[in-house]
């Protein structure tokens, strides 16, 4: 399964909600409230298993409220660690 059909699954929009109505439903960067995504910190890989988390099994604390522009900005200025465990 591609990441992208991952972020079609309804887990992880349960959790997007989630973490949008926790960061008021704003960009934590800009503040602006159109176009908002959730942004992961850090990807976790997980040696077990091969295979990195599912988008949906991270914790709130490694997930933040982005708008569009921020986040497309954000990645082509950093690359997102990922984490091995």
């Amino acid at each position: 399964m591609e990441y992208g059909d991952l972020l079609n699954d309804i887990r992880w929009k349960a959790k997007s909600n989630q973490i949008k109505e926790r960061d008021g439903k704003k960009c934590l960067n800009c503040g602006d409230s159109k176009f908002l995504q959730v942004h992961h910190r850090q990807y976790h890989y997980v040696k077990s298993l091969g295979d990195f988390k599912k988008p949906w099994d991270y914790s709130h604390d490694v997930l933040i409220t982005l708008c569009k522009a921020c986040h497309d900005q954000g990645h082509k200025q950093f690359k997102v660690p990922t984490i091995n465990i």
